[in-house]
């Protein structure tokens, strides 16, 4: 320590000697005032844990869907997590790709999913955690496979990742989802969409993870809301892939359901129907679960929502985004079925640029918006009809 200070000291002595003598004094002055404005400049704000906190809320089904793994600096992993415990939501679904964890094979790094897991606990916050994106050593064909393909030899090494998972986060983050959206070509590798192999990476997965942790919930993913027909390039109709996973044995390999279920253009409450991509969709979803003998398995619905950006032609205007939003979560108070309703999204790093911009909750810069103060005011019970988007008295 001494030895670093004495050459910091020695270098800038003999700058300041330079600049003297090369541009004069004035040189000088402009130095030794960039170095006062360097140390005026604020600290990046401190991220202790402090206290546990408790969530206060009266709708416990109420869930977001949040992007923290990207996150550089940790007080804005904290300061997430406190904006989800003060809307009210004692839940979020959570991103952990297998890459950034097992990028050598055998050899794990937690320590991104332990800061994230640790404020998460300490906000009162449980984590529902969705797994996928392959790491280089695991991927058949690295230049021609997507980041998320994932061919049958290396199923055993996922399961060996899930089960370290499960393990290491019990009783925290005990409900893992296995790969999301299956029902798309991109998580194929454009080879085509497979619900049987599916099924098979469940059943590879399952036993290994309630080994290594007996209480862990392995939630079948996630499937894209899509009408694509059987032999699509793109994709395949959600329900159609639902039902040929089961036909395939799936069923007996997962412990609970993940929906992806969006609104578009729609209201909440418009009726679902198979040739229809509305938020509804979830109850032929569990429909289908029933139908194969699942009805008591519980169901989380891990993203949903309204997408309020103003040049998507799927978006609606915030007003009606807020009210589509407060009415869907109504709905989902009345299906016993549901666990979890987690909304798409709460924010992002950095803005996207796009219409994914259109679903977040508050801007990077945690600039709060209509949505947010919506939901707070459902899940705290102060819903107002004629202002419901607005934030409380003391925050206007």
């Amino acid at each position: 320590m001494l030895n670093t200070a004495r050459h910091n000291l020695t270098t800038n002595v003999r700058l300041l000697w330079w600049l003297l003598r090369r541009y004069g004094d004035w040189a000088v002055r402009v130095l030794v005032i960039a170095l006062v404005l360097v140390r005026l400049q604020p600290a990046e704000p401190r991220a202790a844990l402090g206290e546990p906190q408790t969530v206060i809320t009266e709708k416990p089904h109420l869930c977001v869907h949040t992007r923290l793994i990207d996150e550089v600096e940790t007080w804005k992993i904290q300061k997430s997590l406190q904006l989800v415990r003060e809307m009210g939501a004692d839940h979020i679904v959570e991103f952990f790709p297998w890459a950034y964890i097992e990028n050598e094979r055998g050899v794990y790094n937690w320590q991104l999913v332990d800061r994230i897991v640790s404020h998460a606990e300490n906000q009162g916050i449980r984590v529902i955690a969705r797994t996928g994106f392959v790491p280089w050593w695991a991927r058949a064909d690295i230049e021609q496979s997507t980041l998320n393909t994932l061919s049958e030899d290396a199923y055993p090494d996922f399961a060996n990742f899930v089960a370290a998972f499960a393990e290491r986060y019990a009783g925290t983050a005990d409900e893992i989802i296995i790969w999301n959206e299956p029902n798309l070509a991109f998580e194929w590798g454009y080879t085509g969409v497979d619900p049987a192999g599916y099924a098979r990476l469940l059943e590879a997965v399952y036993d290994r993870a309630h080994a290594a942790n007996p209480d862990v919930m392995i939630l079948f993913a996630g499937l894209a809301p899509t009408l694509e027909p059987p032999g699509s390039a793109n994709a395949l109709d959600d329900i159609l892939f639902l039902e040929a996973a089961y036909e395939a044995g799936a069923g007996n390999y997962f412990d609970g359901m993940t929906l992806h279920t969006y609104g578009f253009t729609h209201p909440a409450e418009m009726p679902p129907a198979p040739d229809a991509l509305n938020f509804r969709r979830a109850e032929l979803l569990y429909d289908v679960m029933a139908r194969y003998g699942d009805a008591d398995k519980p169901v989380y619905i891990t993203e949903t929502g309204w997408n309020d950006h103003p040049q998507w032609a799927l978006a609606v205007r915030p007003s009606e985004r807020a009210i589509y939003t407060i009415d869907g979560l109504h709905i989902a108070e009345d299906w016993p079925w549901l666990d979890q309703m987690c909304l798409w999204m709460l924010r992002t790093p950095a803005p996207i640029n796009s219409h994914q911009d259109g679903y977040t909750m508050m801007t990077p810069e945690f600039q709060l918006k209509a949505i947010y103060y919506a939901v707070q005011n459902y899940a705290l019970g102060r819903e107002r009809d004629s202002a419901l988007w607005l934030p409380p008295p003391s925050e206007q």
